[in-house]
């Protein structure tokens, strides 16, 4: 397709913004993404006030509660119940192809990943994708003092939950009490976003002694910023018995990453509290969580946000027990059990999120040279068994294609099995022993 000149390219950028809300958001959904960033730059400079409020509105109706269109297909998750590791109507083989466009609207490769070090735990606390609310409720797993719903996004069936901002509002999540060490993780969704976005519009992450509504005598707090006029930075706070001790801004421009679906990660390990924006770690503060402080509940909070037009939604919210450093464990005990590794659904696509475990397992093996190492994959019980066999042993040879191509690591030193659904650790009928049975070992020979 020939690009046009850049006058009529802007006089039909305007001319699509003015016709309809619908066709607007059809536009923006088809726009590449890079065509899409320069098309909001243009229309910013060009265009007075009247197209600011105008912008927005389009951006809001991106968002279409109770939409049914299955335009694409959902973003799936291999920890949500619904959503079958083994379904053998997908294909079982593995997809090495992690390869991303030009363009930057591809998946990230495994490369960009490899100096990821975030550690998933391994005990599945708690998970939610609002895959069994309905839109326009406020999720069943859920508490608040306020209000908020689930939506869909136009053209897919992936749910997310939109809350509300306020003075003194929280929203908190059915989790049940948080042990000392854990991961918490998550996805951003930021609609309506501008450069009239406020400086204060953030979304506060807590870790609290309080399990209502009030920040607490003990707390720990970390403010997201979705302000797009300049960059904010990452703010953190602590509260030890009602005294504040650490208060600081840590240079995080974020800018371009909040507009588009990050995934945020945490770890806390006893006093230490770890945060990474995609695959960027911003925050690593040895004691932040008080010694002894019992921050037993997770809870989210929005502040300064425009009512009706600055839409922050999440979803596929996941607490888990662990995130220990796996290194250590593997060379003293030489057997090692994790369902931090994590495929797309049916496949042995290894999700690039994952890859601080395998950082881990070779680091261990670059450092203790006479080391060899067995990796056996396992599967939940959906499927037959024959693919679930198929599936497991795909999926620990993708882990050794990781390790020797992204770590180069010997493949005469890693030998691969699978045991399929035959040796489970958790009950195949609930959600969460089905994310335990998920699993791969590394075990030293």
């Amino acid at each position: 397709m020939k690009m046009l000149p850049s006058s009529k390219l802007m006089l039909g950028l305007l001319t699509l913004f003015f016709v309809s809300t619908g066709t607007n958001a059809q536009f923006l959904k088809k726009l590449g993404k890079k065509a899409q960033k320069a098309a909001e730059r243009t229309v910013e400079r060009r265009v007075e006030n009247e197209t600011s409020k105008k912008t927005d509105q389009t951006l809001d109706s991106i968002l279409e509660p109770g939409s049914g269109k299955k335009q694409a297909p959902p973003k799936n998750d291999p920890n949500a119940g619904n959503n079958p590791e083994s379904n053998p109507t997908q294909t079982d083989s593995p997809n090495t192809n992690t390869s991303t466009n030009e363009e930057g609207s591809g998946p990230k490769t495994l490369e960009v990943y490899r100096k990821f070090d975030f550690v998933p735990g391994d005990k599945q606390l708690f998970f939610d994708n609002f895959s069994n609310d309905f839109v326009g409720d406020f999720p069943s797993k859920w508490n608040t003092n306020a209000g908020g719903e689930v939506v869909m996004l136009e053209g897919s069936d992936e749910k997310w939950f939109e809350l509300k901002s306020g003075y003194n509002i929280y929203f908190i999540p059915d989790a049940p009490t948080l042990p000392e060490e854990y991961t918490i993780e998550f996805d951003i969704l930021a609609v309506g976003m501008s450069k009239q976005t406020s400086s204060n519009a953030t979304l506060a992450v807590y870790l609290s002694d309080d399990d209502k509504f009030e920040e607490g005598a003990n707390f720990v707090q970390a403010h997201i910023p979705f302000c797009q006029y300049t960059p904010i930075g990452i703010n953190i706070e602590n509260r030890i018995n009602n005294k504040r001790e650490i208060y600081s801004t840590v240079k995080a421009d974020i800018r371009d990453e909040i507009l588009d679906k990050p995934h945020i990660s945490i770890a806390v390990n006893k006093m230490r509290f770890r945060l990474w924006v995609n695959e960027t770690k911003y925050i690593d503060v040895p004691r932040l969580v008080a010694p002894g402080a019992v921050l037993n509940t997770l809870k989210f909070h929005m502040n300064s946000f425009k009512d009706g037009e600055e839409k922050v939604l999440i979803s596929n919210l996941k607490v888990a027990e662990g995130g220990v450093d796996l290194r250590r464990k593997l060379i003293s005990e030489g057997k090692i059990s994790t369902n931090g590794i994590l495929f797309d659904s049916g496949s042995a696509n290894i999700k690039a999120e994952s890859m601080g475990i395998i950082r881990q397992i070779s680091q261990v093996l670059l450092q203790e040279k006479s080391m060899n190492l067995q990796i056996v994959g396992h599967t939940d019980a959906d499927g037959t068994d024959d693919g679930n066999l198929k599936l497991s042993k795909n999926r620990a040879d993708a882990v050794k294609n990781a390790l020797v191509n992204i770590y180069n690591i010997s493949s005469d030193r890693l030998t691969i099995d699978g045991k399929g659904e035959s040796v489970p650790v958790g009950d195949n009928a609930t959600t969460e022993g089905k994310a335990q049975n998920r699993r791969v070992e590394f075990i030293k020979q």
